[in-house]
């Protein structure tokens, strides 16, 4: 019976530490001292939420029929595109759908994915009006999660003459924001510099 009861005493014990006091504990730190990702890391349009600067998008023209679901979303030419996503649940939302979050787990031998980087490096090239030599590798290839808001700073410099017909700005003005975006590497030395889509194209809006 003793043992039953120690056995009871230290659950409630544990309850109340891991299963209370830690989870409000760590709330209360995130909520001081990291208030801006402790809620989602979002962007905001006068006060109103309009994107979280974690999670990629798509910047897509509106579709031409809105209730086909097969109908394939059209870039915007008017905004720096991401990288390809394979987060697409097939129910009309397209890429960067965050409930089909996932990589495609196609092998690099795959003729699948040969196959569409030979098409996507022909569309991007096309679309930004370059030799498809020089499109970027990340301008081909989806990230493991599909909801990468990150490209590389040379595919962002590659869109800035595009952006800048769109919007009627002078590319230098845009090639200075593009630079302003450029994150560098983590701590100095992980991973590479990267240029965040949504945060550079909200940035670009207020121009």
């Amino acid at each position: 019976m003793l043992l039953h009861l120690s056995a009871l005493r230290m659950l409630l014990v544990f309850t109340v530490v891991t299963g209370i006091a830690y989870p409000l504990a760590v709330t209360g730190v995130g909520e001081l001292a990291f208030a801006h990702q402790a809620n989602g890391s979002l962007i905001t349009d006068h006060g109103r939420p309009v994107a979280s600067s974690l999670l990629g998008q798509n910047f897509a023209l509106p579709k031409r029929n809105p209730d086909d679901i097969s109908e394939q979303l059209r870039p915007d030419p008017r905004w720096f595109q991401p990288r390809p996503s394979a987060a697409d649940a097939g129910n009309g939302a397209g890429p960067y759908d965050p409930t089909a979050s996932g990589a495609s787990n196609l092998g690099p031998g795959d003729p699948r994915l040969v196959e569409s980087v030979r098409e996507r490096r022909a569309a991007v090239a096309a679309f930004d009006g370059v030799d498809p030599a020089t499109v970027p590798a990340d301008a081909l290839t989806a990230s493991g999660s599909g909801l990468d808001p990150d490209i590389s700073p040379a595919y962002a410099y590659e869109q800035v003459a595009r952006v800048a017909a769109a919007h009627g700005l002078a590319e230098q003005r845009v090639r200075r924001l593009v630079a302003d975006h450029v994150s560098d590497r983590g701590l100095g030395f992980l991973g590479r510099q990267h240029v965040n889509v949504v945060e550079l194209n909200h940035d670009l809006s207020n121009l």
